[in-house]
């Protein structure tokens, strides 16, 4: 009996969000799994003017129905009968819908679009994903980059520089892995000739922690900038998911604190699994 996933699916009833959908429909085909579809509506009305609660309740029967939608398309869709679709309609703000969400219905992950309805160029990820990322620290999170057409993720890339130890935060990361038995490439730029004491333990830990998964340890030098050095990596390895740990004051939000988010680029290109460092 394989344990039911609890899946998070955040939705503007863009392209995007149900390209997201879709993608966690293929990758989890196989399992059992609630997926829970959530719209969080707020009014913005953008003028002064005043707006009659009337029309406040038509523009949310309108939101319902769409999410409504959604659930019978997924339905269409999924191949599986051990899937089921819940749908949550939210009066709060996106953070705290998901955050609560969460909690009352222990999800274990979120798997959204990295552009949001609004389509403005300059943000590869939408201001909702970067906020989702940098404030959603209880759970992992997939990104899925729009239009992504659904390939099987045999080669999972997983960039670290074994400056910090590993801990509960590995585990998102094999249970990825185990769904579609796939190879977990490690990735480590290297800046200096030899690995710190620190770097030693750490990565001897990760390979006795990887024993029973597919897995290689991968050497580039640092060469410049640290996310071309990622790119070229995916590239050349087939990588199908990129995935991370989120640290406080690491990698992803050097990428995040960017004024304009050009740097997360090469993300843009496959799903992208972030996972929340645990104290």
């Amino acid at each position: 009996m394989s344990m039911r996933h609890h899946i998070l699916i955040p939705t503007d009833f863009s392209e995007n969000a149900w390209s997201a959908a879709l993608y966690a429909l293929k990758l989890y085909a196989e399992k059992p799994c609630t997926f829970y579809f959530l719209h969080a509506w707020t009014f913005s009305s953008g003028s002064r003017t005043y707006v009659s609660p009337s029309y406040i309740d038509i523009l949310q029967d309108k939101s319902k129905a769409h999410l409504a939608e959604v659930k019978e398309l997924a339905i269409s869709e999924s191949t599986n009968s051990e899937h089921k679709f819940e749908i949550l309609f939210r009066l709060d703000p996106l953070l705290d819908a998901i955050k609560n969400v969460i909690e009352e219905h222990h999800i274990d992950q979120i798997i959204m679009g990295t552009k949001g309805a609004t389509g403005a160029k300059e943000f590869l990820l939408g201001s909702n994903t970067v906020s989702v990322i940098d404030k959603v620290r209880l759970c992992p999170l997939l990104l899925v980059p729009s239009n992504f057409a659904y390939v099987t993720p045999n080669q999972i890339g997983f960039p670290t520089d074994f400056n910090r130890g590993y801990g509960d935060e590995l585990q998102p990361i094999k249970n990825l892995a185990d769904i579609h038995n796939s190879r977990i490439k490690v990735l480590h730029i290297n800046s200096k000739e030899h690995l710190t004491e620190t770097q030693n333990a750490n990565m001897d830990f990760l390979k006795t922690n990887l024993k029973d998964y597919q897995h290689s340890f991968n050497w580039v030098p640092d060469k410049g900038k640290k996310e071309h050095a990622i790119e070229s990596f995916i590239e050349e390895n087939n990588i199908n998911i990129l995935t991370m740990i989120n640290y406080e004051h690491g990698i992803i939000e050097d990428f995040i604190k960017e004024p304009v988010i050009k740097r997360l680029g090469y993300h843009s290109d496959i799903p992208f699994f972030v996972v929340p460092h645990t104290n």
